[in-house]
This record gives structure tokens, sequence and C-alpha cells, in this order.
């Protein structure tokens, strides 16, 4: 057997010729996602999300989307502030706003791996589709799907918001500062 600590071989046409430099260590290639959404508001089933894809990745990007053709109860900043604080306990994530195609992100951010939850076999048509196109328009890029928790599996932001506008309880499906948030918009809407 042979040792040669700290330098390598490199073969040319007839023979190996020992390298005394030590090979360059490059870092690991940081795995880096992205869960992009409206999260208008985000809700339990979103935070279930990306505590598991944060055991996932290096990384997770929590990319709030403008979402100009929705319209939001919440502007970009108030989302993105709430999701920064709601998620303030997964260490490994970064929570940002932005206003392209979620690809683009991607692209800027050389992440190669799109998160989506799947809630039902109808959310499987539509993130289907996306995932093909995504796919099409960017033929690196992977889509990574999750399933929430059980008990979390009809949760959406829509059903909250209507919940909340009827003066339901919503405090099951959301944490208490969005629960908090939601009152607060819903008692003073704006014009």
């Amino acid at each position: 057997m042979i040792i040669i600590p700290d330098c390598a071989l490199e073969w040319n046409d007839t023979s190996f010729t020992h390298i005394t430099q030590p090979m360059a260590s490059t870092p690991p290639m940081q795995r880096l996602a992205i869960y992009a959404g409206t999260f208008d508001p985000i809700t339990f089933g979103h935070v279930d999300i990306v505590e598991r894809a944060s055991k996932l990745f290096d990384q997770v990007i929590v990319a709030v989307a403008s979402n100009q053709p929705k319209h939001t109860l919440f502007s970009l900043e108030e989302r993105v502030a709430l999701t920064t604080d709601i998620l303030q306990h997964v260490p490994n994530i970064k929570v940002r706003g932005f206003q392209t195609l979620t690809l683009d992100l991607a692209k800027e951010l050389n992440a190669h791996v799109l998160i989506r939850s799947i809630r039902a076999v109808a959310d499987f048509d539509y993130e289907f589709q996306l995932a093909n196109m995504n796919r099409t328009l960017h033929p690196i890029m992977e889509t990574l799907f999750l399933m929430p928790a059980e008990k979390y599996m009809f949760v959406s932001s829509s059903l909250i918001r209507e919940i909340a506008a009827l003066k339901g309880d919503i405090t099951p499906f959301v944490p208490p500062l969005v629960a908090k948030a939601l009152i607060q918009k819903m008692s003073h809407p704006c014009p």
C-alpha cells in the first residue's frame, strides 16, 4: 500500500508524476434550497415545512413573494417581518422578500432545489405542472415536495384569513404573533 499524504499524483501520457504541493481543499458545495410562498399569513403548516426542510439542507431561503396578481392582506414588508419573527428559532434559514420569478431568485442565489408543500391531491396537479415548467426553463432545477404534518394538511392561509374575518378561532392554526396581527388587521382594515 502506498500512502501519499497531502499530495496527489498527476497522470500524463506515460506515467504518474508526484505533486509535492498539497491539494487545494475546496469547501463542499452548500446544500441550499428555496421555500417560496406568499405566506399571507404564515401558518403552522408553513412552519412545519420549514423546520423539516432545515434538517435536509445546509440553508433554506424562505422567500416571501410580492405576488402582484394576488391581493394580499399583509404588505410584503409585514409578511417578511412576521415570517422572520416566527422562524427565528430555526438557525439555518434566511427570510427575504422577492418580486421576481422564483426561478430567477434561485439562479441569483445559485440554488438548485425548490421546496414545495403538498397538502392534498388537488395541490399536486398544480405543483406537478409548476415543477415541470421550472425544469423546462431551468433544467438543473429540482423540486422537492414535502407534506405537512397530518394535523396541518387542511390549513391554508386563505382559510385562515376567512376564519379571522368571521371572528373565528384561528389559534390552532397560526402562531400567537400571527393571530394577534390578524386580529389587529381585521379590526382596522385599510381603505
